[in-house]
């Protein structure tokens, strides 16, 4: 397959993803939008329900969903429509495009390393660190039940603040659709762990939309849970405890929808997940010996910038070293052929990108550190179907 075919064999459908659903929202409740709306979404906003809340659970894709719960469960029963997330496939990218109603090259929250020119350094965007380093000279320290020598967490450096100020957005600013809808004379909130008032577990959240969708008048309400995401990266998507995860929130969530009246209910995720087959970048000094840094984004989309003296020579060395599961494309590729997305590219996009953008389209998933790589047998933002299908789950309550 030529590029634009590998893209759009395993890569999002940008005119039916995450990004035409918050702009669908947007334009139920009059603000003004950016894109295109989904029309499966369309069709239940039109209607007249005080509530809409939509619920994003981390990870709950299309495959999570068949590998799990049955097709008569409340979430598969209530399945409306199969969509896509954006690329890459990964929390950060996507939930700041439900949040900003932009694809990823106009909001520029990449993945969870993001490169800004501006500091010259790469950033893990959420927390505001400098990207996790292993200590030079660690080794494998911690014997597990197999007697077999593991990475301990002793073997990173310690986190340091990327900035004295927040580098994402200062850098990549943007409007979230709870302002713009408030702005648009609508009222909207959050219910999640990082905007006031905190709610910092499943239960929490949950009692702050019941709260909410109380209140009188007509409302939107974005809630999000780290959950199954959280799970399936630590145990894998087949794990007992990822099915036992994934089904008590099926039942949680059918509980409390009985609890609602007159909402409209949307259940989605940000991204699915895949069982990975982990490689660190380390074990490759050939790889090493070619960047100016490490690599950026994400270990399933590894952003690499190279030294003058091996860009002609990186795409074999690369090649050697990981095989046939990487889509290997040139900065110019990637901007070419819209990547990130359909929109106007944010001043200084290029500038983020690498010399070479690695796409993974297999199971391979290549960490900066040996622990990372150990730790995280579950993994996404790569360019498989199976990491782009999530579900439009559609409960009408009245």
């Amino acid at each position: 397959m030529n590029i634009k075919e590998t893209l759009r064999s395993g890569g999002p459908d940008y005119d039916k993803c995450l990004v035409n659903l918050s702009n669908s929202i947007l334009k139920s409740f009059g603000a003004e939008t950016s894109a295109a709306t989904l029309p499966s979404a369309d069709a239940y906003l039109s209607g007249n329900h005080k509530n809409v809340v939509l619920l994003l659970l981390d990870a709950l894709g299309i495959s999570i969903l068949e590998k799990h719960l049955s097709e008569d469960g409340f979430f598969r029963s209530h399945l409306k429509d199969t969509y896509y997330s954006v690329y890459p496939p990964t929390t950060v990218a996507a939930t700041t495009s439900v949040l900003s109603a932009l694809y990823p090259n106009e909001h520029g929250w990449l993945g969870w390393d993001v490169y800004f020119p501006e500091l010259d350094k790469n950033v893990t965007v959420f927390r505001n660190l400098e990207q996790q380093k292993e200590k030079k000279d660690a080794a494998p320290t911690v014997l597990n039940k197999e007697h077999c020598w593991e990475w301990g967490s002793d073997s990173l450096e310690e986190a340091a603040s990327a900035a004295d100020f927040h580098a994402g957005f200062t850098y990549t600013p943007y409007k979230n659709i709870i302002d713009r809808i408030n702005e648009a004379g609508g009222r909207a909130y959050f219910s999640m762990p990082f905007m006031p008032p905190y709610p910092d577990d499943l239960e929490k959240i949950l009692a702050r939309v019941k709260e909410l969708c109380e209140e009188d008048g007509r409302k939107f309400i974005y809630a999000y849970w780290n959950e199954p995401d959280s799970t399936m990266h630590r145990t894998g998507t087949m794990s007992p405890e990822s099915r036992e995860l994934v089904r008590s929130l099926e039942e949680r969530i059918r509980s409390f929808a009985s609890e609602l009246s007159d909402t409209l209910l949307i259940i989605t995720a940000d991204h699915s997940h895949m069982d990975s087959r982990n490689l660190c970048i380390l074990d490759h000094p050939e790889v090493m010996d070619c960047l100016v840094r490490m690599p950026s984004i994400e270990p399933r989309t590894l952003n690499l910038f190279v030294k003058d003296e091996h860009i002609e020579t990186f795409p074999e060395i690369f090649r050697k070293a990981f095989g046939e599961d990487f889509l290997l494309l040139k900065r110019e590729e990637v901007l070419k052929e819209k990547l990130f997305g359909p929109g106007e590219d944010r001043p200084g996009l290029s500038e983020m990108i690498g010399d070479y953008v690695a796409l993974s389209t297999g199971s391979t998933s290549v960490f900066n550190t040996h622990y990372e790589a150990q730790m995280m047998p579950g993994g996404h933002a790569g360019l498989t179907a199976e990491e782009n299908l999530i579900p439009l789950i559609v409960v009408e309550i009245l």
